[in-house]
């Protein structure tokens, strides 16, 4: 193998955007991330559900309650006249 062609195996810091910091090894100086373990909601079980632009809430001012009656309501004249898909 040649001599000097491979970068430094060094210990850094890694640095995450909520304070949390931790070393490992790396070839570069110094590491920053966005989200780690600690701040990560799938890790500390806070895991929030983003409903973006309010599409459920579009949803339901536009089919509102009906939605829901209208399926149930096709199953069971389904079940009733012993057609199956």
């Amino acid at each position: 193998m040649k001599d000097n062609i491979h970068p430094k195996y060094e210990k850094v810091v890694v640095r995450c955007g909520c304070g949390a910091t931790f070393e490992t090894r790396s070839t570069t100086n110094e590491i920053h991330a966005e989200i780690c373990s600690m701040c990560h909601p799938f890790y500390t079980g806070k895991q929030k559900f983003v409903d973006t632009a309010g599409r459920i809430e579009r949803f339901q001012r536009k089919y509102g309650k009906s939605y829901i009656k209208a399926g149930s309501a096709g199953e069971k004249s389904r079940q009733s006249s012993g057609k199956t898909r």
